[in-house]
């Protein structure tokens, strides 16, 4: 397999860098002898690795298992010439059970290019990353399917919203597997002290949002709204931004240091995520019916983050505001169903590290809207709180972890305990719950019955 993967990789470098080295009668032995020697040095600069997961997941309501499923991550990475560094990453998922998705294999969110590729109900493969690396004297240019982490707050987001994410498990994925990595055009020129970050993204892909009847399908109002019983409802297809250049999202981000803070100030022009449900009234053979029209809309964002460090303190945090949002209402006289504002929302954290192997970390989130509209459904404030504490015991071979997030408005959240420990370098086993709690009508307490105990191992080649 290595082989296959090698001499692979060994067409496309010189197809791509090298078309002049192809074989052709008047090559000289010379010639031959160094197109000899430069296979020989990219084959050597070559790094082949994978990462294993098997994960079981038992709902702890029933007993039923949620999940059952095989994870395999293969990874190359490759030092080409120039200077230039190649990495890919791929996925190969198995779930035995498929409770989760159903067999969907609808993806009208995602772009054709980055699309995975499905296989019967249980089986999925998809290229994750696969980019190209080079400084250019001291400009850094980074081109191909690639995640942008901007922020630094967890369990929720504010600023890492350059790429969408697939809301499978709705959060419980970490950030690098539930980000749905885009074709992007990434460089950072270095301006005096501060580092201008640009991106250029004509990847159109969005949110994969669970499909009806999946484990983790939206059912709060704060998310789909309150439709009026027995009502019929037509739900049209997304309408999806066609325009490679003119609908292309776009960012740029400006980081550095001043009097021990770190700054960033940032910029994204692009498509919101989530679809706006536009929904018209109407009578269909004497009966009301709603028509549900979802579109894609352009939003700015501006925003920044800050951090700095007093002792065994870390004070950080991050902002944004978002233009042109829609949000549910349930007014009889918007016939849309939505309306637009602007939110402003922030994260304040402070992490303490003043315990041996022992780090505490208290965030307080909110999301304001900037006015509030008749018949709007969640709160004009939303206020969040989350607690993440991790502590290493017999020399870092066990890892314990602790995470609550609660809504304030609401008083719904989850807990999610672990436990890990490093079998050898290259096997780790996992053991946690992931607990949800409160009414049906908050963002977590939708999935209250959705409670589970999951086991795991990772195992690294």
């Amino acid at each position: 397999m290595k082989t296959f993967i090698y001499y692979t990789l060994l067409a496309i470098s010189i197809i791509s860098f090298f078309p002049s080295l192809a074989p052709c009668q008047d090559n000289s032995a010379i010639e031959q002898n160094n197109n000899s020697g430069l296979l020989s040095r990219i084959i050597n600069n070559i790094d082949v690795s994978a990462l294993i997961k098997e994960e079981l997941m038992i709902e702890t309501d029933e007993g039923h298992t949620q999940k059952l499923e095989t994870l395999i991550h293969p990874e190359i990475e490759a030092k080409l010439p120039f200077d230039i560094d190649f990495s890919a990453i791929g996925r190969f998922r198995y779930d035995a059970v498929d409770n989760l998705e159903h067999g969907d294999s609808s993806q009208p969110e995602i772009s054709p290019a980055s699309r995975r590729g499905i296989v019967g109900d249980r089986v999925e493969f998809e290229l994750r990353e696969l980019f190209f690396e080079k400084y250019i004297n001291d400009v850094y240019l980074k081109l191909g399917k690639q995640q942008i982490v901007w922020g630094n707050a967890d369990g929720l987001k504010v600023l890492d919203v350059v790429n969408p994410q697939d809301f499978r498990e709705f959060i419980y994925d970490e950030w690098s597997d539930s980000r749905i990595p885009l074709w992007t055009a990434n460089v950072e020129i270095p301006i005096n002290d501060w580092l201008m970050q640009f991106i250029w993204i004509p990847d159109r892909t969005y949110h994969k949002i669970p499909e009806p009847d999946s484990t983790f399908e939206f059912t709060s109002p704060m998310i789909i709204g309150n439709p009026p019983p027995n009502v019929a409802l037509n739900i049209n297809s997304i309408q999806r931004p066609q325009r490679f250049f003119s609908d292309s999202d776009a960012g740029i981000r400006f980081s550095g240091l001043r009097n021990g803070w770190d700054l960033t100030f940032n910029y994204l022009y692009h498509f919101d995520d989530i679809p706006v449900a536009f929904s018209d009234v109407s009578i269909s053979q004497g009966k009301p019916l709603i028509t549900v029209s979802p579109e894609y809309k352009r939003s700015h964002l501006i925003g920044g983050t800050f951090s700095n460090a007093f002792g065994n303190l870390v004070i950080r945090g991050e902002y944004g505001y978002f233009f042109n949002r829609y949000f549910v209402v349930d007014d009889f006289n918007n016939r849309d169903g939505v309306v637009e504002a602007d939110e402003f929302s922030y994260v304040l954290g402070f992490d303490w590290m003043g315990i041996s192997d022992t780090f505490i970390s208290l965030q307080l989130f909110q999301g304001l809207i900037t006015h509030s509209p008749a018949g709007l459904i969640r709160d004009q404030v939303e206020s969040n709180v989350s607690l993440y504490v991790s502590r290493e015991f017999l020399n870092s071979s066990v890892h314990t972890e602790f995470i609550w997030l609660q809504n304030l408005n609401h008083s719904d959240g989850f807990f999610q305990p672990k436990i890990s420990y490093e079998l050898s370098d290259n096997v780790m086993l996992k053991l946690g719950f992931d607990l949800f709690y409160g009414t049906n009508n908050g963002l977590f307490g939708q999935f209250d019955k959705n409670d589970r105990v999951n086991f795991g191992i990772e195992v690294g080649l």
